[in-house]
């Protein structure tokens, strides 16, 4: 596996495997990785003939300074793992080579409801930043197919609207969500769970499951409320709990109303912020 830490450097071997006729496959991480992560090596791995992962924990689209500051860092760990999966380019630039000085790569696009709901109204400025470190780090790969998690639904809702504005031809692959054997979504964050909030946090997921089979026969606002009690009864905080349109992202009153359905949540397990979904149609 190579590794770069500078953007002329990686565009340069890019662009001598693009010559050659392969097709690149890119997975953009925060590092800290899991095997939800590996699985997006994995599948470009078997898709395309080079698979490429960026580790940049992007600054922008923390709007909380203080979860920047615990966000997990593990760089050797990261590494050791990707070479399990025979990754075969990781690039791992410092801020400024990401973000050049006295340069604005802000991307300004109107994502309608997309970013304002859900995450959107708990993390103001979020999607914003994720949505310009994406595009740069696409303009900086230029991949012929972009793998993302569906744990990051709303993030990846976001990321293919980004796409079909700006008229890429990059091909979006959503990853199914990984877990741990008892349910919990594997994420970067896991780690800095206590034991007894590690303990409660599947609770997340066994709500999620129990919604899926509960809306089929009760109106939205009944399974919200439900489940809203039930993440709070497990010892969590939950922000929200929302039953949406897998385009949309706008909420779904009823099982009928649409083809289309996820439910998405947040919960505060202590003080480490937790994200899951569930696709129920």
């Amino acid at each position: 596996m190579l590794i770069f830490k500078k953007v002329a450097d990686l565009q340069g071997w890019l662009n001598n495997e693009r010559t050659s006729g392969r097709s690149i496959g890119f997975a953009p991480t925060m590092g800290a990785l899991h095997d939800g992560h590996l699985d997006l090596v994995r599948m470009a791995k078997r898709e395309c003939d080079r698979a490429v992962v960026s580790i940049f924990v992007n600054p922008t689209q923390f709007n909380d300074s203080k979860d920047l500051e615990k966000y997990p860092r593990t760089p050797e760990n990261d590494v050791a793992l990707l070479l399990t999966v025979d990754c075969d380019a990781l690039f791992m630039p410092p801020v400024e080579e990401v973000y050049p000085p006295g340069r604005d790569f802000t991307i300004q696009l109107d994502f309608r409801q997309l970013d304002k709901v859900m995450e959107g109204v708990f993390r103001p400025g979020h999607f914003e930043g994720m949505a310009t470190v994406v595009n740069r780090l696409l303009d900086i790969v230029l991949p012929h197919r972009l793998y993302m998690g569906q744990k990051d639904f709303q993030q990846l809702s976001i990321v293919r609207d980004m796409l079909r504005q700006l008229n890429s031809n990059i091909e979006l692959v959503m990853c199914p969500t990984r877990r741990e054997a008892d349910g919990l979504a594997m994420s970067s964050r896991n780690m800095r769970l206590t034991p007894d909030m590690r303990a409660a946090a599947p609770a997340i997921h066994q709500t999620l499951q129990w919604a899926k089979e509960a809306f089929q026969t009760l109106p939205a606002a009944s399974v919200q409320a439900q489940a809203m009690e039930k993440l709070t009864a497990a010892g969590l905080k939950p922000e929200y709990f929302d039953i949406v349109d897998g385009i949309s992202l706008l909420p779904v009153p009823k099982w009928a109303d649409s083809d289309f359905i996820v439910a998405c949540v947040a919960a505060f397990a202590g003080d480490v912020r937790l994200i899951d979904n569930l696709v129920f149609k």
